[in-house]
């Protein structure tokens, strides 16, 4: 047979395209042609496909091989279409039967040997042919786990591309040796170790803002001394989320698989708890955000997807890193634009904001020990634009923990009866929200507040007056509002009182806690 189709998956960000690879074999000059817009990573398929099946005992004829990626405008990169060109080209060359490779998705790397090695992306993929009606798929073994989470899928997980043929050909089994490990990269110090938010001295207010901002998914800004334990508390966020339903947890998973950050992982199962992602301050857009040549890959604000994004030392983040935070907090994605394609990649993520008072973090109260100077402080200040922190719900003053407070030795709550707290209120927003399409308190937008959940106008006087006297702006006074839902939803209290409203716009940083606005 001299023409021969098999069927691949083309990813682009999170959507995923069914490729029809046709390969066709004539007379001719020895040659192998791979055209369809291929990346440069695709086009050296051509020499690992041939390599492969001449290791795997099965050598590719000396004439001129043409394999074509349809649809041909469609941009594809990576090397997962390795197996599926293979198959293609075997078939193409008589080698398999025309029927070996009918309505069944090929994805795989292949290595000089003939082995069939992991490949990122493994998980849209799959949910990709499935929306396209395919029901047999062929991955490498070591991600044969990760393709299974998709229902109605049959999954067959291969080693060897000489395994693959033998099955196709109805050969007897081959015994073949176990393929190469790949680098697994060793665990991370401490990783799986729990946080425990009783490990936490003092710092009520600082407790009680964190809980606030896990029950209603709100972002939160934490100002303070270096050593106050704005570090602890963001990282003890995290566990008191609770666990990711069904379609969160497929979708969250299916970020990870095109980011490869599932490789190396004990097994590859469905990612049920909220992620976590600290970049470090001198991180740059591409890697925050997203981006890459080529189609963009995902960022560690698409990788913190349904969890928590934390920035520690945050004015010290390039503003424009900063400034590109605005789009997935207001609209949940991200779009990355290139030459080479557009890709969307969902970006619902709670952001956690640290910052010290100054540069050299000593001007708390009269800043005597401060040795920065005005205009050092004036512009480390401003590194935080006002659009930027006006999306940020909580906004609170991290004060020092005193001799005092630690000799009282008071151990505060833990992890799991907080945890327990904030899934009662996330229950209860549930119930009251759904029907309007969203799922939290952060999620609420000004329609909603002003119109079905108005308050009644003796609960939002204090509100009213901060809005009048320029303290909050509209969109503040909407975050205000999305907060004290949460404080009354926390205290089991049908609608926000106007003490609720109080304990928010001291949240909001816009009076002192306990002050009347």
């Amino acid at each position: 047979m001299a023409l021969a189709r098999c069927l691949a998956v083309g990813l682009v960000g999170l959507d995923g395209h069914l490729v029809e690879v046709e390969a066709d074999i004539s007379a001719g000059i020895p040659a192998f042609v791979l055209v369809g817009l291929p990346d440069a990573s695709l086009n050296e398929a051509k020499d690992r496909v041939r390599a492969a099946t001449a290791n795997s005992g099965f050598p590719l004829p000396s004439q001129r091989i043409t394999v074509n990626l349809s649809p041909a405008t469609l941009p594809k990169n990576g090397s997962a279409f390795d197996l599926s060109v293979a198959i293609a080209t075997l078939t193409a060359a008589g080698v398999l039967p025309a029927e070996a490779c009918v309505q069944t998705v090929h994805l795989g790397e292949l290595g000089l040997d003939g082995s069939v090695r992991a490949v990122d992306g493994v998980l849209p993929a799959v949910l990709a042919a499935a929306r396209a009606g395919v029901r047999r798929v062929v991955v490498p073994e070591a991600t044969a786990e990760e393709a299974a989470l998709v229902p109605g899928i049959a999954v067959r997980g291969v080693r060897w591309l000489a395994e693959l043929v033998a099955d196709y050909r109805g050969d007897p089994p081959l015994d073949l040796p176990a393929p190469p490990r790949p680098f697994v990269p060793p665990a991370r110090s401490g990783a799986g170790r729990p946080l425990d938010l009783a490990d936490v001295v003092g710092q009520t207010e600082a407790r009680f803002a964190l809980e606030v901002a896990a029950a209603g998914g709100h972002h939160l800004l934490m100002n303070g001394p270096p050593g106050a334990g704005k570090t602890m508390l963001a990282a003890r966020l995290p566990g008191l989320l609770p666990d990711l339903d069904e379609d969160a947890a497929l979708e969250v998973t299916a970020v990870h698989s095109v980011a490869g950050t599932l490789r190396g992982r004990p097994g590859t199962a469905l990612i049920t708890r909220p992620p976590y992602e600290d970049p470090h301050h001198t991180a740059s857009v591409a890697s925050v955000v997203g981006g890459g040549s080529g189609v963009p890959r995902p960022g560690a604000v698409s990788r913190a997807h349904r969890g928590v994004l934390f920035l520690d030392e945050a004015p010290e983040f390039e503003a424009r890193v900063l400034d590109a935070l605005r789009q997935p907090l207001e609209l949940g994605e991200l779009v990355l634009h290139r030459a080479r394609g557009t890709a969307r990649y969902p970006a619902r993520f709670q952001l956690v904001l640290a910052a010290n008072p100054c540069p050299c973090g000593r001007a708390v109260g009269k800043g005597v020990d401060c040795t920065c100077t005005p205009q050092a402080r004036r512009r480390y200040a401003t590194k935080l634009s006002g659009p930027l922190l006006d999306r940020v719900d909580v906004q609170l003053q991290v004060h020092a923990v005193t001799r005092a407070q630690v000799a009282e030795q008071v151990v505060g709550e833990s992890t799991a009866v907080v945890a327990a707290r904030v899934r009662q209120a996330r229950a209860v927003q549930r119930e009251r929200l759904q029907r309007h399409g969203i799922g939290t308190n952060g999620e609420l937008r000004g329609p909603l507040l002003r119109g079905p959940l108005r308050l009644a106008p003796d609960t939002t006087r204090d509100l009213d007056r901060a809005l009048d006297r320029g303290v909050l702006t509209l969109r503040g006074v909407d975050r205000v509002l999305r907060l004290a839902w949460t404080v009354a939803d926390l205290r089991g209290a049908p609608a926000p009182e106007r003490d609720d409203v109080g304990r928010a716009l001291a949240l909001r940083g816009a009076i002192a806690p306990g002050v009347a606005a």
